[in-house]
């Protein structure tokens, strides 16, 4: 019974795929600077927290612009170079950040660390896709999200724990993570990128913008960005004006991270061979019931509740999101079409505190009813683009002979 599970979980995927899998888990689970940033630049550099939080957001702004250039460096320049690279810069300048004292170095380290750290994005996914059977990949990316969400909950402990010992040990950890995490990429993953791949003759960063197709699918996943956004940006907001501290956050937001490490292996079983639009409509369906619960949620149980409700949702999500993702970018223009889809996290961490703000002080409760509503359309939204996905899909399939589920 276990064996045929764990086939099931992750049998079937190359070695160069868990090779790809273990630096992505090496990488989260030390990255640890991120997390305590503010708390670095007020506590260790004096900084008020105005400026800390001028400083962190210049995260964004890196990120930005990482993840742009990855996309770009992947289909040209390669999954693997663009992969060493951007591993290679972040460590140094995690050493470099260990060892500043000026803030406005500081601030451009963190902007350039926030660029080395949004370039893998696409160059991972499509390594991934690269090398795994069609058949595969919604458990490659299954457990691609699931080591995600293991790495970032074993870094939230040691992290802590670090950052009450030493501000210089959280920074060459995470360094010392990040260069095993290169050199496993450098011993043991091959370059994947299609052989004689010419991506400048395929097609330019304006291609994905010109893809109705694919734009519709990133639309409602920036509807999905949004909504995962609530968490970690109007949620403790909420939880505050009901008289619920910070260590109630805390437990929700660990609810929810070991929710997903403890069933998210148990997802594809739950979702294979089924319509992906539908799976996605029904993913959407479940966060839109989860917040819009949180309208008469005033007690820490409501909260956890409602967060395993959203959670649920995020679990379904994960695997036919990237999968048809996966499907829609042409084999020479992958890292290009992964960076325009990987843009809705950082606009959405933008739009979600900035509108959800207003909406919370002005609406109150009924915010999370916006916010449910969203999460409806959404799932419509779903339901009405699946047919348009599927034949563009089959016709791809159709012309380069491979086989669609």
């Amino acid at each position: 019974m276990t064996g045929r599970w764990l086939r099931d979980a992750a049998g079937g995927l190359p070695a160069t795929y868990w090779y790809l899998w273990a630096g992505l888990l090496i990488n989260r689970l030390g990255a640890f600077a991120v997390l305590f940033l503010s708390l670095y630049l007020t506590e260790a550099r004096d900084a008020s927290p105005a400026r800390a939080g001028l400083v962190v957001g210049m995260y964004g702004v890196g990120g930005v612009a990482g993840t742009l250039l990855g996309g770009v460096l992947t289909d040209r320049w390669g999954r693997r170079r663009t992969l060493l690279a951007a591993h290679a810069a972040a460590a140094a300048v995690l050493v470099a950040l260990a060892v500043s004292t000026h803030l406005g170095v500081i601030a451009a380290l963190v902007a350039l660390l926030g660029l080395a750290h949004s370039m893998p994005g696409p160059a991972f996914v499509a390594a991934i896709i690269d090398v795994t059977p069609a058949d595969r990949r919604s458990r490659a990316f299954n457990l691609q999200f699931w080591a995600f969400n293991l790495g970032m909950a074993g870094a939230s402990l040691l992290a802590g724990l670090l950052a009450e010992q030493s501000f210089l040990a959280l920074f060459l950890v995470d360094a010392a993570a990040t260069a095993l995490t290169t050199a496993i990429i450098a011993w043991k993953v091959p370059e994947t990128r299609p052989a004689h791949a010419d991506a400048r003759a395929a097609g330019s960063m304006l291609t994905p913008l010109r893809d109705g197709v694919f734009l519709v699918f990133v639309l409602l996943t920036f509807v999905q960005a949004l909504l995962n956004m609530q968490n970690s940006t109007i949620l403790p907001l909420a939880m505050a004006a009901d008289g619920l501290g910070a260590s109630a956050y805390g437990l929700v937001v660990a609810v929810t991270g070991a929710l997903i490490v403890a069933g998210q292996l148990f997802v594809p079983r739950l979702i294979d061979g089924r319509d992906k639009a539908r799976v996605l409509a029904l993913s959407m369906a479940v966060f839109a019931l989860g917040y819009a619960a949180l309208a008469g949620a005033d007690a820490l149980w409501a909260y956890l509740l409602c967060a395993v409700v959203w959670t649920l949702g995020a679990m379904i999500a994960a695997p036919p999101n990237a999968e048809i993702n996966s499907e829609l970018a042409p084999a020479l223009l992958r890292g290009r079409y992964q960076a325009v889809f990987y843009l809705v996290w950082p606009a959405a961490g933008f739009v979600a505190p900035a509108l959800g703000g207003v909406s919370l002080q002005h609406l109150g409760g009924a915010h999370w009813l916006l916010v449910g509503l969203a999460g409806a359309a959404a799932a419509a939204g779903q339901l009405w683009a699946g047919p348009a996905r599927a034949r563009r899909v089959a016709a791809t399939a159709e012309r380069t002979g491979t086989m669609v589920r």
